[in-house]
C-alpha cells in the first residue's frame, strides 16, 4: 500500500503567533513518530510560508501554498507565481479549490495553466475537482468530475508528480459529509479515468484525497476505502488536537 497523504489546508485563517504556536506543536506532536506509511503537509495562507518551510526543513512534515499564478511574472498585483514557490523550496500547491473556483472564477483552463507552471518548477500540484449539491441532485456527478478532469490535464504528463483532491461541494463546510460509499465511487471513476487516459501503472500510483469534511470522527472509514488515499482537511486541521488525532488514524491504518 502507498503512503497516506494529510495535507491541512487553513484557508485564511490564523494569526502569525498562533501559525506559529500551531506548527511548534505539530513538531511535538511528530517528534520520534513513525511515518513509514503517512506524509504529513500543512498549507498556512502565503504570508506564512517563508516561517513555514524554516521549520519544516529540520522536521518531518511538508509545506504547500494554497494557490499560485498561471502566469510567470509581470503586472499581476497580488500574485505569486510557482517560480516564487519553486524559489522557497516549496512542496506542493493547491490548485482549483472550489473555492478559488466560486470566489475567484478559477476555471479547468486556468487549474491547466497553473498546473504546467508548478510541473515546470517541480512542484506537486493538488488538483482539486468536485460537484455541487445541484449536479449531485441532478445525477450529473461523474459527467462533472471527467469534464474537470479532462480540462485539467489537457496536454499534461502525468505520473506521481501530480496528487487529485476529490472535493463535493456540498460537504464543504457544511458538516455534511460524503459516505465512504459515496466518496469511494469517485474516487474509483478518478482512478479509472487516469488508468484510461494514461495507463494502470500510474493510476496505481497516483494519491487521490478525500476533501470534504474529513475529521476525527470520520477519517477511519473514509481512509479504508481501497481509492482513498489520504485527506485534504480544512476546518478539522486548524486544531492540532483534531489534526493530531487525524494523523494517528493515519499512522495506525
Amino acid at each position: 500500500m502507498q503512503k497516506f497523504i494529510i495535507v491541512g489546508n487553513w484557508k485564511m485563517n490564523k494569526s502569525f503567533q498562533e501559525a506559529e504556536e500551531f506548527f511548534l506543536d505539530l513538531v511535538d506532536v511528530l517528534e520520534n513518530k513513525e511515518l513509514d506509511n503517512i506524509e504529513v503537509v500543512v498549507c498556512p495562507p502565503a504570508v506564512y510560508l517563508e516561517m513555514a518551510t524554516d521549520l519544516a526543513a529540520c522536521n518531518p512534515f511538508s509545506i504547500g501554498a494554497q494557490n499560485c499564478s498561471q502566469f510567470d511574472d509581470g503586472a499581476y498585483t497580488g500574485e505569486i507565481s510557482a517560480s516564487m514557490l519553486h524559489s522557497m523550496e516549496m512542496d506542493y500547491c493547491i490548485i482549483g479549490h472550489s473555492e478559488r473556483r466560486q470566489y475567484f472564477g478559477e476555471t479547468d483552463e486556468s487549474v491547466n495553466a497553473k498546473l504546467k507552471k508548478l510541473h515546470e518548477n517541480s512542484i506537486v500540484p493538488i488538483v482539486c475537482i468536485g460537484e455541487t449539491l445541484t449536479q449531485r441532485e441532478k445525477g450529473v456527478t461523474k459527467d462533472v468530475i471527467v469534464k474537470q478532469l479532462s480540462g485539467a490535464f489537457q496536454d499534461v504528463d502525468v505520473n506521481d508528480n501530480v496528487v487529485i483532491a476529490y472535493e463535493p461541494i456540498w460537504a464543504i463546510g457544511t458538516g455534511k459529509t460524503a459516505t465512504p460509499e459515496q466518496a469511494q465511487e469517485i474516487h474509483a471513476l478518478i482512478r479509472k479515468w487516469i488508468a484510461e487516459n494514461y495507463n494502470e501503472d500510474v493510476a496505481k500510483k497516483i494519491h487521490i484525497l478525500y476533501g470534504g469534511s474529513m475529521k476525527p470522527e470520520n477519517i477511519d472509514d473514509l481512509l479504508i476505502q481501497p481509492d482513498i488515499d489520504g485527506g485534504l482537511i480544512g476546518g478539522a486541521a486548524l486544531d492540532i488536537a483534531k489534526f493530531s488525532s487525524m494523523i494517528e488514524t493515519a499512522v495506525r491504518l
